[in-house]
């Protein structure tokens, strides 16, 4: 994590997405801006974590860490997200891996400092319990998705959600490494096997080709239509 000391530019994401408005006091003075490099944990699962954030740019992946050592994939986070709230209410330690996916942007706020002036502040506390009963009702969704969705639909999202948002659907718009296609597997709850069948099928139908050691978006379009915004 890089601290990032540009105010103009903390002020512009407080603006852009009326932070300011979550709270009855001033809380500007207390606020960071944190950079997270692509591939650079935010959150690691059952780890004590010091700041609460508010993700304003970027992309992250969610996923937990089941106690075999497997890992599931349960959802994508973009801007406005919070990170944090669970613990800001209960405890320290977190219960999911947050990753991310590019490089992220998040305003952070010491979760000690946070607790100790903000506990009683009414307008925070209401946005607190309105944004958890949003992830709490789509809890039930992201659980049904890895259940009941094929892996051609949940493996068209995940390569989706991990590129970039090009429109140009004519050419091949995204390379996706494939070196570590078991990780790829874990997190979608699926075998290596089916995996590799699944990617197969996908380029026999034109939308992917496997190039070298990468995956390579041939039909935005089609691969749209499987993906169905899942992991949205």
């Amino acid at each position: 994590m890089k601290l990032l000391d540009n105010r103009e530019k903390l002020l512009s994401y407080v603006n852009k997405f009326n932070i300011g408005d979550f709270f009855e006091n001033n809380m500007l003075e207390n606020m960071e801006l944190h950079l997270f490099s692509k591939g650079e944990q935010l959150f690691r699962s059952c780890e004590k974590i010091h700041y609460f954030y508010f993700m304003v740019e970027g992309k992250a992946k969610v996923y937990t860490t089941l106690k075999n050592g497997k890992s599931l994939l349960l959802r994508f986070y973009k801007p406005l997200q919070l990170l944090g709230d669970v613990e800001f209410l209960n405890y320290d330690y977190t219960n999911c891996n947050v990753e991310a996916i590019s490089n992220v942007i998040c305003i952070g706020m010491q979760l000690d400092f946070l607790r100790k002036e903000a506990s009683r502040d009414v307008k925070f506390l209401q946005f607190i319990c309105k944004n958890l009963s949003w992830k709490l009702a789509n809890s039930s969704y992201w659980s049904s998705v890895n259940l009941l969705y094929p892996l051609e639909n949940r493996l068209a999202s995940y390569i989706l959600a991990i590129t970039n948002n090009d429109e140009d659907y004519t050419i091949p718009l995204s390379e996706i490494e494939t070196h570590k296609l078991t990780d790829m597997a874990e997190l979608l709850g699926t075998s290596y096997r089916h995996l590799n069948r699944t990617l197969n099928n996908l380029c026999l139908k034109g939308i992917i080709k496997k190039h070298r050691n990468s995956i390579v978006i041939v039909d935005k379009r089609k691969l749209k239509e499987l993906a169905r915004d899942l992991y949205e």
